[in-house]
C-alpha cells in the first residue's frame, strides 16, 4: 500500500472540518427555526385564549348571567319608569341588585358628577353650567295640571297658567270657576318637574307659591286636599289617582299620543344621566342598555310614560 503524502493528508482532515462545520450549522438553523414556531405557535394560543374570554363574557351577557350592584340617584317624577325597569331587570338578572334615590333631579346630575351613583335620573334637560357629563333620554313626560276633583275649571291656556302662578290671576271666577282664592303648589328649587314647567309657562323665578314640596307624591296630595288648590306633576304619577284631575292646556289632553307628537306643549325629558369620565360597570352598562332598547317600551308606557326607543 502506498503512503499517503502530506498533501493528501492535511487534504482529507480540511474536508472533515468542513463538514463538521455544516452539520453544526444545519444544527443551529433548525433550532432557530423551531425556536420561532414555537413562539407563533404562544402568540397564537394567547390570541385564542383572549378570543375565548371575550366570547365568554359575550355569552354571559347575552344569557343574563351578570351580575354587581347598580345605584341611580334623582328624579322623583322618574320614580315609577325606574322602578318597574329595575325590577323587571332585576328578574331577569337575579345577581345584580339595583337601588334608587328618588332625590330631585339635582341631586341626580350631582350625584352623577362626583361619582356617589352610577346612573343620575334627571327630569329635565342638563344646564350649560354642568358640564362633564351626558343626558340620554329614555322617555318623555307630561308635566300635568292638576285641579281638586271638585274643582269646575276643566282648561286652561298656557297664557292662564303662567297668570296664575306669577300671581297676576288669583281668584278661580276669573278663570271660569268658583269665587275662591287660588292656592298655588309647586315643587322645590332643583326639581325637574318645577325646571320644566317654569321653563314652558316663562315663569322661571316668578312663581308666587303657597307650598313648596319636595317631592311629585307631596304635590298631589296637597291638591287633594284643597279645594282651590292648583299643581303640576308628572303624568305618569298622576294617572289613575282619586282626588284630583288633569286639566287641558289649550284644549289639549294630557296624553301618551299627544305627549309623543308635541300638540301637549307642557312636557320635558326623562334623561339619564352618566359620567364622561367614569366608565359604567359591566351591570351598570347592561341596565343602562336595557332601559334605552326597545326591549322596555312596554314597560314604560305601562308607568305611563312615552318611550323614544325606535
Amino acid at each position: 500500500m502506498k503512503k499517503m503524502s502530506t498533501k493528501a493528508i492535511s487534504s482529507l482532515l480540511l474536508a472533515g472540518a468542513m463538514a463538521v462545520s455544516l452539520t453544526a450549522c444545519g444544527s443551529s438553523s433548525s433550532t432557530s427555526t423551531t425556536a420561532a414556531a414555537g413562539t407563533t405557535a404562544a402568540a397564537a394560543d394567547t390570541t385564542a385564549a383572549a378570543a375565548d374570554t371575550t366570547a365568554a363574557g359575550n355569552a354571559a351577557a347575552a344569557s343574563g348571567d351578570i351580575s354587581g350592584s347598580v345605584s341611580c340617584n334623582g328624579s322623583t317624577s322618574m320614580e315609577s319608569v325606574i322602578g318597574i325597569l329595575s325590577e323587571q331587570f332585576m328578574k331577569d338578572n337575579p345577581n345584580v341588585t339595583i337601588t334608587y334615590d328618588a332625590t330631585g333631579s339635582g341631586t341626580g346630575v350631582e350625584a352623577a358628577k362626583n361619582g356617589t351613583c352610577d346612573i343620575g335620573l334627571a327630569s329635565r334637560k342638563l344646564k350649560d353650567e354642568e358640564t362633564g357629563l351626558t343626558a340620554t333620554t329614555v322617555a318623555l313626560d307630561g308635566i300635568a295640571i292638576i285641579v281638586n276633583a271638585n274643582c269646575p275649571v276643566d282648561d286652561l291656556t298656557v297664557d292662564q297658567i303662567a297668570k296664575i302662578y306669577t300671581g297676576e290671576i288669583t281668584n278661580w271666577k276669573d278663570v271660569g270657576g268658583s269665587d275662591l282664592e287660588i292656592s298655588c303648589i309647586g315643587r322645590e328649587a332643583g326639581s325637574g318637574t318645577r325646571d320644566g314647567f317654569e321653563s314652558i309657562t316663562d315663569t322661571k323665578d316668578k312663581c308666587k307659591l303657597a307650598q313648596e314640596l319636595t317631592s311629585t307624591g307631596a304635590v298631589i296630595e296637597a291638591v287633594k286636599g284643597s279645594e282651590n288648590a292648583i299643581g303640576y306633576a308628572s303624568f305618569s304619577a298622576v294617572e289613575g289617582q282619586d282626588g284630583i284631575k288633569a286639566l287641558t292646556v289649550g284644549g289639549v289632553a294630557c296624553t301618551e299620543d299627544t305627549i309623543s307628537d308635541g300638540t301637549y306643549v307642557i312636557q320635558r325629558p326623562f334623561n339619564l344621566v352618566t359620567n364622561d369620565s367614569k366608565q359604567l360597570s359591566p351591570a351598570a352598562q347592561a341596565f343602562f342598555d336595557y332601559m334605552t332598547s326597545t326591549d322596555a317600551n312596554d314597560l314604560i308606557k305601562q308607568a305611563g310614560a312615552v318611550p323614544v326607543a325606535k
